[in-house]
C-alpha cells in the first residue's frame, strides 16, 4: 500500500478503500440491527432517510452497495487487498498503532474513547473520521494548502494541526462535556492518526482507530 507521495500521502488509497470496505459494509448492517451510528456518518442517516426508517429495504439497499464493492474489487483488480495475506500485516501493525496510543492514554490515566464505546460506534468513528478528518481533512486541506501557494511542508503541518484541533472539537460540539485533558488528548491522537495516514495509509488509520475504540469500549472498562 505504500508509493510516492501524493495528496493521500505515501498509501495507494485505492488499496486502502478496498481494505476498508468490510468495516464500512459491517457497521452499516450494524446500524440497522442496533440503530446506533457514529455522529460523523452523514451517508448511512441519509441512506436510512432514503429507506423512509424500513430497515428491510434498509438492508436491501446495502446489499446492493455490497455487490457494487463485490464487483469493483473484481474489476480494478483489488481483490488482493481484502486477502488474509494483506489485511493480517496490516491489521498486526495497525493493532501496534492502538496499542501506543493505549499506552499514552494510561500515562494520562484518560482511557478516552475516541468515538464511541459500543461495537458499531467504534467501527463508525474509525471509518468515518478518518475519512473525514484524516482522508479530507490532512491529505486534501494539504492539497488545498499547496494550491494556494503554502509550500508543501508547511501546508502538510498545517493541515493535520488544523484537522487534529477540529477532531478533536467535534466531539465536544456533539454534546461531550469540555475537558481541557480530553480535548488534548484528543488532539494528540489526531496528530498520530494523522502521522499513520500520511506516513502509511489511510486503511492503517482506519484499523488503528477502530482497533483503539475496541480496545476502550471491550477491554478497559
Amino acid at each position: 500500500m505504500r508509493r510516492g507521495v501524493g495528496w493521500a500521502g505515501r498509501g495507494d488509497l485505492a488499496a486502502s478503500l478496498a481494505a476498508i470496505g468490510p468495516l464500512a459494509l459491517a457497521y452499516g448492517v450494524a446500524v440497522a440491527l442496533t440503530g446506533q451510528h457514529s455522529a460523523i456518518d452523514l451517508p448511512t442517516r441519509a441512506l436510512w432517510a432514503a429507506c423512509d426508517g424500513q430497515r428491510a429495504i434498509y438492508l436491501a439497499a446495502y446489499a446492493g452497495l455490497g455487490l457494487a464493492y463485490l464487483a469493483w474489487l473484481a474489476r480494478s483488480g483489488r481483490r488482493r487487498a481484502v486477502s488474509l495475506s494483506v489485511l493480517a500485516p496490516l491489521v498486526g501493525e495497525a493493532a501496534l498503532y492502538a496499542l501506543t496510543l493505549v499506552a499514552v492514554a494510561a500515562l494520562l490515566a484518560s482511557g478516552v474513547g475516541l468515538g464511541g464505546t459500543a461495537v458499531v460506534a467504534a467501527l463508525g468513528a474509525g471509518v468515518h473520521e478518518e475519512l473525514g478528518f484524516r482522508l479530507l481533512g490532512v491529505g486534501g486541506g494539504a492539497a488545498l494548502a499547496i494550491h494556494l501557494g503554502l509550500g508543501r511542508r508547511a501546508a502538510v503541518v498545517a493541515a493535520v494541526v488544523s484537522s487534529s484541533l477540529a477532531f478533536a472539537a467535534a466531539h465536544h460540539l456533539a454534546g461531550e462535556p469540555w475537558e481541557l485533558a480530553t480535548f488534548s488528548f484528543r488532539v494528540l491522537a489526531g496528530v498520530g492518526f494523522a502521522a499513520v495516514f500520511w506516513q502509511r495509509s489511510l486503511a492503517h488509520a482506519v484499523y488503528a482507530h477502530v482497533l483503539y475504540d475496541l480496545w476502550v469500549g471491550l477491554v478497559a472498562r
